[in-house]
């Protein structure tokens, strides 16, 4: 199975830049991994927030393949602990899932159009957090997920 995390906007937060490169590059033992940000152009990111998740969403579609299965991370999707993620992850291959994209909005979170057609919303918390600290949070979570299921010492139950 492939797996991409696909972020609207880029950090120049290096902190953020170099957690998420730890856990990607443990990661790519695992799985296949993509990660991809979506640059919109300068003109669109001044639009109002209506506006600019309809654009958002037009945007990120064009990264999404027939068949591909798409899971919107996002405050209001179900939340897992470690272990059930780790669950949600082996389910999905064992349906056998060619590419799985987890998707991290912008500032005004995703379209209707978006939230209709994501086939999985996940919360990695109740709280709101940047889009910045998304990255290397999913990141860790999805390497976790990794180790749990091959029965290696990360994860302290």
């Amino acid at each position: 199975m492939k797996i991409t995390l696909l972020v609207v906007g880029k950090t120049a937060e290096t902190w953020t830049h170099e957690g998420f490169a730890a856990y990607e590059k443990r990661l790519k033992h695992y799985i296949r991994f993509n990660y991809q940000e979506v640059i919109l152009p300068k003109n669109i990111r001044s639009s109002e927030a209506a506006q600019l998740r309809e654009t958002e969403g037009q945007w990120l579609m064009k990264y999404v393949q027939q068949g591909d299965q798409v899971c919107l991370l996002d405050e209001k999707g179900s939340s897992y602990t470690s272990m059930q993620f780790a669950d949600w992850i082996q389910r999905q291959m064992n349906a056998g899932v060619k590419h799985l994209i987890f998707v991290v909005g912008g500032a005004f979170g995703f379209s209707e159009d978006l939230y209709r057609f994501a086939q999985y919303k996940i919360s990695l918390s109740p709280m709101t957090f940047s889009h910045q600290l998304v990255r290397p949070v999913f990141a860790e979570q999805l390497y976790r997920a990794f180790t749990i299921l091959r029965n290696e010492p990360y994860h302290n139950p």
